[in-house]
């Protein structure tokens, strides 16, 4: 294997086989999880894993009727036709044997001590929250554990789309920590899929830039 081969391995996968994930594999790639660099080291992150399979599929129905729920708000009717389109695409993790929840924490930034000094407008002082290094350390947790699920024989699908039912999913669970939310989250198991291939990905010159 050359040194980035696993790498390319990682792809997201929508089919699982009825098989479960081993618990040093999961707690190996939870590990992997947490060696993800994190802004001044807060490690703000936190993962629920659920193995249930009817709690998996609750879970999926509450995505389900969240989605409904807020295209009736949609006027246009195009629009909500087609966020009841995505449906299908938020609750494909309801036929994975594990599904990984990614919580959020809290992370000071100097926008909040800008806001809270009251001198400059709240619209400049909320610009300076737009690299987000809260949920970047946690895409960056969430890598880690794709790339090792991957390496492990294990497929999994980043998935932030479901997200809209966050409360309703995090109610059903019981999970609440102070200052977290859920960020995003993933099935797991052993992929059910003939060959694959990558979407295609744009070359190299298109998004470089090499400034000397």
């Amino acid at each position: 294997m050359q040194s980035l081969d696993f790498i390319y391995q990682r792809h997201s996968v929508r089919k699982f086989k009825d098989q479960p994930v081993d618990t040093g594999h999961l707690q190996e790639m939870i590990k992997a999880a947490t060696y993800a660099p994190s802004g001044k080291n807060l490690q703000n992150w936190h993962f629920v894993v659920i193995t249930n399979k009817e709690k998996i599929a609750h879970i999926a129905a509450l995505v389900a009727d969240k989605n409904e729920k807020l295209a009736g708000y949609i006027k246009d009717e195009a629009k909500a036709k087609a966020l009841r389109g995505y449906v299908h695409y938020h609750t494909v993790f309801k036929a994975a044997p594990v599904l990984i929840l990614v919580y959020a924490g809290p992370y000071p930034t100097v926008a909040d001590d800008l806001l809270a000094a009251g001198v400059m407008p709240a619209a400049e002082a909320l610009a300076y929250t737009k690299p987000n290094p809260a949920v970047q350390n946690i895409a960056a947790a969430l890598e880690n554990l794709q790339l090792a699920a991957a390496s492990l024989g294990y497929g999994t699908c980043w998935m932030t789309g479901p997200t809209y039912a966050a409360q309703e999913i995090s109610d059903y669970i019981a999970f609440a920590k102070e200052g977290y939310f859920l960020a995003a989250m993933s099935p797991l198991g052993v992929p059910d899929e003939g060959k694959w291939s990558y979407p295609p990905r744009k070359p190299v010159e298109e998004v470089l830039t090499i400034i000397e």
